[in-house]
């Protein structure tokens, strides 16, 4: 069992099954763009300002490249031999000592 397959197994005990069928990342994605076009649209249309659209696109945008550095720079250059599942997975591994 390599070092990666250990501290998974102590973080996710069972582990979840991987996501193979193209059609549910489909309906996965489209979901998350729902959810986000819906929360936009309500929280622009209680409180409508030029200042709460700009920041609601700043949030988005900022989040936006806090998730690329999660996924893509941390996987990349932090550790290319170990996969994280998810942030959480990440501060878990960063918490114990890499």
């Amino acid at each position: 069992m390599s070092q990666a397959d250990s501290i998974t197994n102590r973080i996710y005990p069972t582990r979840m099954r991987d996501l193979y069928s193209t059609k549910a990342m489909w309906l996965k994605a489209w979901l998350f763009l729902l959810i986000g076009i819906l929360s936009a649209a309500i929280l622009l249309l209680e409180n409508w300002s030029w200042r709460t659209a700009g920041l609601l696109a700043l949030c988005v945008w900022g989040f936006s490249r806090a998730y690329y550095f999660a996924f893509y720079v941390i996987e990349r250059w932090v550790d290319p031999q170990f996969k994280f599942s998810g942030l959480g997975h990440f501060i878990a591994w960063w918490w114990r000592g890499k």
